[in-house]
């Protein structure tokens, strides 16, 4: 595993830290190119990207704070750290807070809180909600696609034991892929297996980022074509939350009811939401195909 790049003094560079940079980066070039192509201000897409950066980072902590409530008090002293030591100009206080805040990410929860801010902005250009987040919808994928490379790269994320031969071991992962840190989690471990022993297990962030980054080169396909405004949206929703919803029942994480986890009831909702909202778009004679 790869958790670290390098060190630049106390700045550490981290393989997930620069993943998301890259996807950001890689959004925000496509949306600026899509919008010109469009006919709209690219500098609209630099205030998109910006918004849905702040939007989903605070978001997707703030999910893992509510799913992981123990390590709430732990993170917040994190995010103390960063703000006291950006206004002391005391860099390794910064680093420090990085290290404890920058942990913990949920991308369902990063996702409603880009739309929301993204959506405010929206409303205030006054621009189309619809037309937008059709834009919008490929490059959410393609973002969660390199984001899923970065927690490759750190060794979190990761799914149930497998003796498939594509199976990895984490042994210096976030956490290891120990036989205890694995039946912390929830999933039953055989027994006469050492807690210390490092167990392969199904490399979700592989599927994910293959699955993600093939609705990404769907969607983009359907933006070429003749649609409905919101309609590739919708579908995004939808398939989206299809293989999350999948992927999870192999993937290690809280579960609860009916044996289903967090992200499984969210990806239900964003499943509903796509199929009524595809229904109405397609209901509404006014709406016409662009």
């Amino acid at each position: 595993m790869y958790p670290e790049l390098f060190s630049i003094g106390p700045i550490t560079i981290t393989s997930f830290g620069t993943m998301i940079v890259i996807a950001f980066l890689s959004c925000n070039y496509l949306l600026r190119k899509d919008f010109i192509k469009y006919g709209y201000n690219p500098e609209y897409a630099d205030d998109i990207i910006f918004r849905a950066a702040l939007g989903g980072i605070l978001g997707a902590k703030l999910y893992f704070l509510i799913e992981n409530y123990t390590y709430a008090s732990e993170n917040i002293s994190g995010l103390g750290k960063i703000l006291y030591g950006l206004l002391t100009l005391n860099f390794q206080l910064v680093s420090d807070g990085i290290q404890l805040f920058g942990a913990g990410l949920v991308f369902l929860g990063g996702l409603i809180g880009g739309l929301i801010l993204v959506s405010h902005y929206i409303y205030k250009k006054s621009l189309n909600w619809f037309i937008v987040a059709d834009f919008v919808a490929p490059l959410i994928a393609l973002g969660h696609g390199i984001g899923r490379i970065g927690c490759l790269l750190v060794g979190d994320d990761y799914g149930i034991p497998t003796d498939l031969p594509w199976g990895i071991a984490f042994p210096n992962g976030a956490p290891p892929s120990t036989a205890f840190n694995i039946q912390q989690m929830g999933c039953p471990i055989p027994e006469g297996v050492s807690p210390s022993a490092v167990l392969t297990v199904h490399p979700t962030q592989i599927y994910e980022m293959s699955l993600y980054f093939l609705i990404f080169l769907f969607l983009k396909y359907l933006l070429t074509k003749k649609h409905i405004p919101g309609e590739i949206f919708a579908n995004y929703l939808f398939l989206a939350g299809l293989a999350r919803f999948v992927v999870e029942f192999i993937r290690l994480n809280p579960r609860y009811y009916f044996d289903l986890s967090g992200a499984q009831y969210i990806s239900i909702i964003m499943m509903i939401l796509g199929t009524v909202f595809h229904y109405l778009l397609r209901k509404n004679k006014q709406n016409e195909a662009i």
